[in-house]
């Protein structure tokens, strides 16, 4: 097997999120995104040493917060830089059902210049998840000016 080669349907990149209640997150994941759990490994004092799960195809990794190890969550770190990208066949109703199952809506799905109906949330752990659905597909030079016209038109609202 080479490094690339990952056992168990993982993929050779994957999100490892640290949360606040991992198994809280699970559930919320199931809700939320429709997440198959895979596996599960419970630590000492109920919290999880590690746990995998299915999201849309792709392979997402938690683990339970361990302060003294430094394992801090984005609530523990007061934010996140990070996105997480979820492509979807229904952006509106994936984030209308995140929303339901306890995130909050960043920045509502809407039609996006680069093509997708694109919006953002914040899972209850603090996870941001930007949730896209192609809509069209544009070249590099369609895409640059239809940012160009996307900036200017912004410029001249403020």
């Amino acid at each position: 097997m080479t490094a690339t080669q990952s056992p168990n349907g993982l993929h050779s990149l994957s999100p490892h999120l640290v949360c606040g209640g991992a198994a809280e997150a699970i559930a919320f994941y199931k809700k939320a995104f429709a997440a198959e759990e895979l596996v599960r490994l419970p630590g000492p004092g109920g919290k999880l040493m590690h746990a995998c799960l299915r999201i849309n195809g792709s392979s997402v990794m938690l683990v339970d917060e361990i302060p003294a190890m430094g394992v801090r969550g984005p609530k523990s770190l007061q934010g996140t830089p990070v996105t997480i990208h979820l492509v979807v066949d229904d952006a509106d109703a994936t984030a209308a059902r995140a929303v339901e199952a306890g995130a909050i809506v960043v920045m509502p799905v809407a039609d996006q210049f680069w093509g997708d109906r694109y919006g953002i949330v914040e899972d209850p752990f603090g996870h941001r998840w930007s949730i896209a659905t192609p809509q069209r597909t544009m070249t590099a030079a369609e895409m640059a000016e239809a940012a160009r016209n996307a900036m200017c038109s912004g410029a001249r609202a403020n």
